[in-house]
């Protein structure tokens, strides 16, 4: 069914405010996935706060030349049919919820990203920002990086009381 030029324009718009507050917009190829896992696979993606789109590649070339900060993005890549995914907090949660997803579903092929900064990002650049640890996990090991040096020297000092607490009872049991 034809969509009409007033709800075309709404798609644009909608479109266009997503790609204005993603950090990254993930696009993939998805020809010869099921209904069923595009379903499963947007589900995935509500869990991390990605938000996965099916719209026509024309609409999302207008959306882009809307946003001043995406007009000069180089949009020759975006035919065929093709997933956008979109993520206002986390720059790599699109790219991992695909490329999890893809492991089951191999149809999916990944065809590049859309940066904020209005950087078009090749499928291979989006394939290592997968493999990267999520935004909670880096702060994670971040802290555990930063107390590691306190956990040792609590160690240490607590590792020479029981030593010296021994050193004593055996004195006294003497």
């Amino acid at each position: 069914m034809a969509l009409t030029k007033v709800k075309k324009d709404e798609v644009v718009a909608e479109v266009a405010s997503l790609l204005g507050s993603s950090k990254m917009t993930v696009v993939t190829k998805y020809q010869g996935t099921t209904v069923k896992a595009l379903q499963n696979l947007r589900r995935a993606g509500r869990g991390n706060g990605t938000a996965m789109k099916v719209v026509k590649n024309r609409l999302v070339i207008k959306a882009i030349q809307q946003n001043d900060a995406l007009k000069d993005i180089d949009t020759s890549n975006l035919q065929g049919m093709l997933l956008y995914a979109f993520n206002a907090e986390d720059e790599v949660a699109p790219a991992q919820v695909i490329a999890n997803f893809a492991k089951t579903n191999p149809s999916l092929e990944f065809v590049g990203a859309i940066s904020a900064e209005g950087k078009f990002l090749s499928a291979d650049e989006v394939k290592a920002l997968a493999t990267l640890p999520g935004k909670n996990e880096l702060i994670g090991q971040v802290v555990c990086m930063l107390l590691s040096p306190v956990n040792d020297v609590t160690n240490a000092l607590s590792g020479n009381l029981h030593a010296l607490l021994d050193g004593i009872r055996d004195k006294a049991a003497a």
